[in-house]
């Protein structure tokens, strides 16, 4: 669904599955944040299509982080013609304990490359420009994706509407979550789009959901 300009949202709302919402940038960037899991993609592509974004229209995966729910789609895509982004901790991270989340769950870690190594800092997306934030917490290298001129943040699992993501999976760490959703709180934001659950619009609604986490939710991080 076209929220506005060139963002697309497609939110996961079926209750008796997991996955993830999925976002994608179009215009010059024509980028796909996080593609979810591989059975759902498909459908995914679908929705896209109905939007008029097709799939050789998608020039970057960017994964917010490396759980299944989030990364596995990537598996779909042709390296050599769409660049894969993960953070380089996150990548780490996945070839080790993290890799392990996978059988848990009964799939396979997926077997692509990752041809985007992401560290913090600035990246330029077609003629658009975005910041890289490390945000460990949830997994060790879990990062946000804020967008200046929109004013808008790609939060991944680190912080939804009035709740946060988990950190009971291994990597997970509490103290490091809520310095993670400090440093968010204070970006100037109008659209908050999290990895799960509903987006946030509005500068105040966003700041009261920060502040309602910090008060309701921290003492039990």
């Amino acid at each position: 669904m076209k929220l506005q300009d060139d963002i697309y949202i497609y939110e996961w709302k079926n209750y008796f599955d997991n996955n993830c919402n999925s976002y994608y940038i179009g215009g010059s960037v024509q980028a796909l944040i996080d593609p979810g899991l591989t059975r759902y993609l498909p459908d995914l592509l679908n929705q896209m299509s109905a939007d008029s974004i097709k799939k050789e229209n998608i020039r970057y995966i960017i994964n917010t982080h490396s759980h299944p729910d989030h990364l596995q789609g990537s598996e779909l895509f042709d390296t050599e013609k769409v660049k894969i982004a993960l953070h380089n901790k996150e990548l780490d991270f996945l070839k080790g304990v993290g890799g392990e989340l996978y059988g848990l769950f009964g799939i396979t870690v997926p077997q692509m490359q990752i041809n985007f190594p992401l560290e913090e800092g600035g990246i330029t997306l077609g003629d658009q420009k975005f910041k890289v934030i490390l945000t460990p917490g949830h997994s060790p290298g879990s990062i946000a994706l804020y967008w200046p001129e929109k004013k808008a943040l790609f939060s991944g699992d680190v912080i939804f509407d009035q709740n946060v993501g988990r950190t009971d999976f291994p990597g997970g760490n509490g103290a490091l979550l809520k310095k993670s959703i400090i440093t968010l709180s204070q970006l100037d934001l109008e659209l908050l789009f999290p990895g799960h659950m509903g987006i946030v619009e509005g500068r105040e609604k966003i700041q009261d959901n920060f502040n309602i986490i910090i008060q309701n939710i921290f003492p039990y991080i």
